[in-house]
């Protein structure tokens, strides 16, 4: 008896990945291809961003740039500051948080109940100002000491991370059997890992990337061209500057979706899947529509709903948020 009881306790780290997969059967009832939702949220902080937190921060112990008792700085749309706090706490830590203030408030107390210092950025301005989220983490890093900024939005264990978990996971989920993967692009780490990953193997699976309507991305996938982008509510996708986390060799496509689709349809898979999903859900479903109908996919499709949406009860399950926004 004793024995068995110690075989069931594992280091806390080990509970992250390894994530379920349920097929959409009402909501993707009319859809020709069958569709699968991986379920980041069932990771310990709620979200995909813990693979990345972790793989990130054991990344610069390995290089000695992070030493014990040292600062971790990163800058987040708030999941990957979730997980970065998480795993600070858990491995003794300061975490400072760099994030913009259109993020929620749920995303910014869940950081600071992990003991970690949030700083705010004002969402409007561009991201070469010394006000924005990037040129503060960057100011931080020089003046704390014993200081490491993790830069997931140019970090190359970002796709490595998803490369050697996430990716996997899927294949060995279905089998292989995959005719297409839909993942939103934000660092573009997750997508562009599961597309080395797949491309290497030579699997046929069409690799979909997506975008909000705002985001430079897009554009920049089409056209090779750099951008300004504007600004959009949903949280966790898109970018307002080239990022080198995001491998566009190994995308067949980008598909750009609206806040308000996002929001809806996030709201319609909780109410037909009792799948209580964030925003960028929303848009990867909507893309996996619009991929399915585009190329002719009658397979198996795998979509990746990357966070819960217990961090937007203040905004997209708000009716009156909704209703002020326009969205309803």
């Amino acid at each position: 008896m004793q024995a068995t009881a110690k075989k069931s306790i594992v280091d806390f780290t080990k509970l992250i990945g390894n994530t379920p997969m349920v097929e959409l059967k009402k909501i993707a009832a009319k859809s020709p291809a069958r569709i699968f939702a991986k379920l980041e949220m069932y990771n310990p902080g709620g979200s995909l961003k813990d693979r990345l937190a972790l793989s990130l921060i054991e990344a610069a112990e390995r290089q000695g740039t992070l030493k014990p008792g040292g600062t971790v700085i990163e800058v987040t749309s708030g999941n990957t500051g979730i997980g970065v706090a998480m795993i600070c706490a858990y491995k003794n830590y300061r975490a400072v948080i760099v994030m913009s203030d259109k993020n929620s408030e749920e995303k910014q107390n869940m950081m600071k109940l992990y003991g970690a210092e949030l700083i705010l950025t004002p969402n409007e301005v561009g991201p070469s100002d010394p006000r924005s989220n990037y040129s503060v983490a960057e100011r931080l890093a020089k003046e704390i000491p014993d200081s490491i900024y993790l830069d997931q939005y140019n970090n190359p264990a970002n796709i490595d991370c998803h490369y050697r978990t996430t990716a996997r996971e899927i294949w060995e989920q279905l089998g292989g059997d995959i005719d297409c993967v839909v993942a939103g692009a934000g660092t573009g780490g997750t997508i562009s890992g599961i597309g080395r990953f797949f491309k290497e193997r030579r699997a046929p699976a069409k690799i979909i990337a997506v975008d909000p309507e705002g985001s430079m991305l897009t554009h920049q996938f089409r056209t090779g061209e750099i951008i300004e982008g504007h600004h959009y509510q949903v949280e966790g996708i898109g970018s307002d500057k080239p990022v080198k986390a995001l491998d566009m060799s190994v995308l067949d496509d980008m598909i750009m979706v609206s806040d308000k689709e996002s929001f809806l349809l996030g709201r319609e898979i909780a109410r037909q899947e009792g799948i209580f999903c964030g925003g960028s859900s929303g848009s990867v479903l909507a893309a996996a529509y619009i991929a399915i109908e585009k190329y002719k996919i009658r397979g198996n499709v795998v979509v990746i709903f990357a966070d819960s949406g217990n961090r937007y009860l203040s905004k997209m399950y708000s009716d009156q948020w909704m209703k002020k926004m326009g969205y309803l």
